[in-house]
């Protein structure tokens, strides 16, 4: 089984879109820390169903773990304790670490972190069947013009997706 630590930007992203049920049904282990969870705000906590199921489990960070959190980002001070617990704990666990923040995708992939973003959740949920083709295509679209358009995808990479899904 995959075994993924989601950083806040994706959780809020998935909350805005309406795909929780379809990014959850991914047959992944889902991880995230108390750090994180507590950045999201409450009308972006629909999260908590996923968490009383165990779907989602919060990884508490301990003194110990928050003074090696804390030594992560003296070594990349852009970074926010929260990204660094994000980082530390897809370390720890071995896992994916599923993010789009760019310096914290830059930072674990020089690490030798296997690291993921939007793109590549979207792409999973279509395979996986959680997501039907058109859908995805509409979903990304907004999370590019509405939602988050500052995310700032790479163009050419979200249309070959799209002809790719609608190809299928």
């Amino acid at each position: 089984m995959t075994i993924v630590v989601i950083d806040a930007n994706i959780l809020i992203d998935m909350v805005k879109l309406k795909l929780l049920n379809s990014f959850f049904s991914l047959g992944f282990r889902f991880y995230t820390t108390d750090l994180i969870l507590n950045e999201l705000h409450d009308n972006q906590k629909d999260v908590m169903p996923f968490i009383e199921k165990k779907q989602l489990i919060i990884e508490e960070i301990t003194e110990f773990q928050l003074v090696e959190i804390n030594t992560i980002r003296l070594e990349k001070y852009r970074l926010s304790v929260q990204d660094c617990s994000a980082f530390y704990h897809a370390r720890f666990l071995n896992a994916t670490l599923i993010t789009s923040d760019n310096t914290l995708r830059k930072f674990a992939k020089d690490k030798a972190l296997d690291v993921h973003g939007h793109l590549w959740v979207f792409d999973q949920m279509v395979n996986a069947g959680t997501l039907d083709s058109g859908l995805a295509c509409d979903k990304l679209h907004e999370l590019c013009t509405t939602i988050n358009p500052k995310l700032n995808l790479p163009k050419k990479e979200c249309e070959l997706l799209k002809e790719k899904w609608q190809s299928e």
